[in-house]
């Protein structure tokens, strides 16, 4: 049976979200933005309003009024995201059990076995667009085609609240005139080096073969000449951290620069807290880190580092990152931001090759983790903060408000 995969993407969802909870918001360009105070002064979200006058999410509030004088800012609710996000997906879960998170804002689902109850991929995605906006009151985008990827294309084709189609007939068409850049896990750098060779396109990307994208691109290079053809059948799995994610993330803009190495490590050791808990809720380790630090002018530097063996361990990744910092970063050079991320994500269970020093650091290992698990354990039972390192209390670096994750 041919498949039938819709992905659905939610508009401007953060501000759309806001809109929903005050509808002033609808007639006037607004916003979201972090807070000016705390130095999260930057766009998360825009309405259509605002994006037509230009305003870009991730630029700084200051620069978006330049652009739109009568820009209005919003603040953030991540609770309330959250609750908007898991009410769309239960909307979802009616039509299949098959689907699966991409970002608190998209879900590809299947509706393959759907269509004798519901009709036809067009006409079950747009059952799901006018039950969201009627029933929570938001737009949706949908993408229908019969792999994950090129639904994926569909949604991002047409914006606000429209539906694609992208079909064996019509995809050449439809896809191959769109910026390579556009294709899902094609990031900036890639994006570069396809440019560098002359390919700007996707139907660029499909007309060069195999061997020579391997070549060029080593195991990448055989995603690229798949995607670009729509020779993906990844399958929609249902749960909560998306199957493909490759890097678990965590990130805060500091109330007051980071000075001293002390400083620094705690902010590390409060980041890591959260990716440990994630990667072993999510029965996952790590194999590789990275730390991007911004400055005071906003530039940024990237280092990683690959581990001797894979880890879940909180305290163990940010030892890792710290290292990373005190030989990468002057000592004294104020910071203003701090990205941890891990990636190279496996199964808990995985086999590793035998490393003997990690054989001589074992019972130290076991020791960190049982630690962190217990913690785990008081957290999830009396809340985040019913256990708190030393470090964090009563210290402005550790007193943080929210953070800024990607999973």
């Amino acid at each position: 049976m041919k498949r039938v995969i819709l992905h659905c993407d939610c508009n401007s969802f953060f501000a759309s979200v806001e809109t929903a909870l005050n509808p002033a918001y609808a007639g006037v360009p607004m916003a979201v933005c972090g807070s000016e105070e705390d130095r999260h002064g930057i766009v998360l979200a825009k309405n259509e309003l605002a994006k037509a006058c230009g305003v870009k999410t991730a630029e700084t509030i200051y620069s978006a009024r330049k652009k739109c004088p009568n820009l209005v800012i919003a603040k953030p609710h991540y609770k309330e995201y959250s609750k908007y996000s898991q009410r769309i997906n239960n909307i979802y879960r009616e039509y299949t059990d098959l689907v699966e998170p991409f970002g608190i804002d998209e879900s590809w689902l299947d509706v393959t076995a759907s269509g004798k109850l519901f009709g036809s991929g067009m006409e079950i995605a747009e059952i799901i667009r006018q039950r969201i906006k009627d029933e929570i009151g938001i737009t949706v985008s949908i993408g229908v085609s019969f792999n994950k990827v090129f639904a994926k294309l569909g949604s991002d084709y047409k914006k606000p609240d429209a539906i694609t189609e992208i079909s064996e007939e019509n995809y050449k068409r439809i896809v191959y005139p769109l910026p390579a850049s556009d294709l899902l896990f094609v990031g900036k750098k890639t994006a570069e080096e396809l440019s560098r060779i002359g390919v700007n396109t996707i139907g660029d990307l499909a007309a060069l073969d195999q061997e020579m994208l391997v070549h060029k691109f080593g195991k990448i290079g055989i995603m690229l000449y798949e995607y670009s053809r729509g020779l993906d059948n990844s399958p929609v799995v249902a749960g909560e951290l998306h199957s493909g994610a490759k890097s678990i993330s965590n990130g805060f803009t500091f109330k007051h620069d980071l000075v001293t190495r002390e400083e620094c490590r705690i902010g590390i050791q409060y980041l890591c807290e959260e990716i440990g808990y994630k990667l072993r809720a999510n029965s996952l380790k790590c194999t590789t880190v990275v730390l991007t630090i911004k400055d005071v002018y906003l530039k940024s530097v990237q280092r990683q580092k690959q581990l001797r063996v894979p880890s879940d361990i909180g305290d163990e990744i940010a030892d890792e990152l710290f290292s990373i910092l005190c030989s990468t970063w002057p000592d004294k050079k104020p910071i203003r931001m701090i990205t941890a991320t891990v990636c190279g994500l496996i199964p808990s269970d995985s086999a590793t090759q035998i490393d003997i020093f990690a054989e001589e650091e074992a019972p130290d290992r076991q020791k960190s983790l049982n630690k962190e698990k217990a913690i785990d354990k008081l957290r999830q039972r009396f809340g985040s903060s019913a256990i708190v390192r030393a470090s964090f209390v009563d210290n402005s670096i550790g007193n943080f408000i929210d953070s800024d994750e990607d999973n």
